[in-house]
């Protein structure tokens, strides 16, 4: 004899009436069982990737030539790339950076020199120009003696020759390039003398 609806009712509605801590027990299991599907579901769905952009892995000075170590590639959330973002590590390792870098910010075509790599042995140095009426006669390639005041008045010192211009920045600051003994030279110079340079 089948059962009739009515009972087949009553049946499936019987775990509902039954004590408080069972009702509770199955419902619990019913909600375990439901986080289970939706974990595993999350799981298995495709995940949104971002986009990759070269960052800084520490503070970066100007002037800075990049090698592979300061840098490293992040995800980021594509709406927050910024325009001219560097995609591989390898676009940016040889280059100058024009401006100062914080650790995490991304690197942008804007803040690199153009053209080739430094060579192996060279080093890019920011020199403030005492003159900035010359600024304008610098383009990027140029080659430059860098000078400065002698120790006698009308006697100029020499303290880089056929440096290369590798950008000219507001201020008017310049990154020339030139053997790294020299460039050591130079920047110690710059802390306390005026420099100048002088047209090949």
């Amino acid at each position: 004899m089948t059962d009739d609806p009515p009972r087949r009712a009553v049946r499936l509605l019987a775990p509902l009436g039954a004590p408080g801590w069972r009702r509770t027990a199955l419902l619990r299991r019913g909600a375990a069982g439901l986080l289970t599907v939706l974990a595993v579901a999350l799981a298995l769905a495709p995940q949104a990737r971002g986009t990759p952009v070269v960052v800084a892995v520490a503070d970066l000075a100007a002037g800075s030539t990049l090698d592979a170590g300061a840098l490293v590639v992040r995800e980021w959330p594509a709406e927050l790339v910024p325009a001219g973002a560097v995609r591989a590590v390898d676009d940016a390792v040889g280059r100058v950076l024009v401006g100062a870098a914080r650790t995490g910010e991304p690197l942008t075509d804007a803040r690199l020199t153009r053209g080739s790599p430094l060579p192996g042995d060279a080093a890019a140095v920011p020199v403030r120009l005492a003159d900035p009426d010359i600024a304008p006669l610098l383009v990027a390639g140029r080659r430059v003696d860098v000078v400065t005041l002698g120790e006698r008045a009308g006697d100029p010192l020499v303290l880089a020759s056929d440096a290369e211009v590798v950008t000219v920045l507001p201020g008017p600051l310049v990154l020339v390039a030139m053997p790294r003994a020299l460039a050591t030279r130079v920047a110690a110079a710059a802390l306390s003398d005026q420099i100048a340079v002088t047209l090949r």
